[in-house]
């Protein structure tokens, strides 16, 4: 199986959506290296970075599903390095 390394920067403007951003992130939890969040009070928003080892489709159903939720921004950025496990 290929595996690629990514990393998704999530914004969340609407509390109401983290209960339903972290069910995701659990799902995919074996795919997941690591996971940081920072909330900016000032601008009542969290900024969430989640460092990802997966196959291409599998991150990308993950960024869908997150980027439909509602008040939830994503952007992933995709390291070159292609692993074969």
């Amino acid at each position: 199986m290929e595996t690629r390394v990514a990393v998704m920067g999530i914004i969340v403007e609407d509390p109401d959506a983290v209960e339903a951003l972290n069910a995701l992130l659990h799902d995919y939890g074996p795919y997941i290296i690591g996971r940081m969040g920072v909330p900016y009070r000032e601008k009542d928003i969290h900024v969430i970075s989640v460092a990802i080892d997966a196959p291409q489709d599998t991150i990308a159903a993950l960024s869908g599903k997150i980027g439909s939720l509602p008040g939830v921004s994503v952007k992933t950025a995709y390291s070159n390095v292609i692993s074969h496990d």
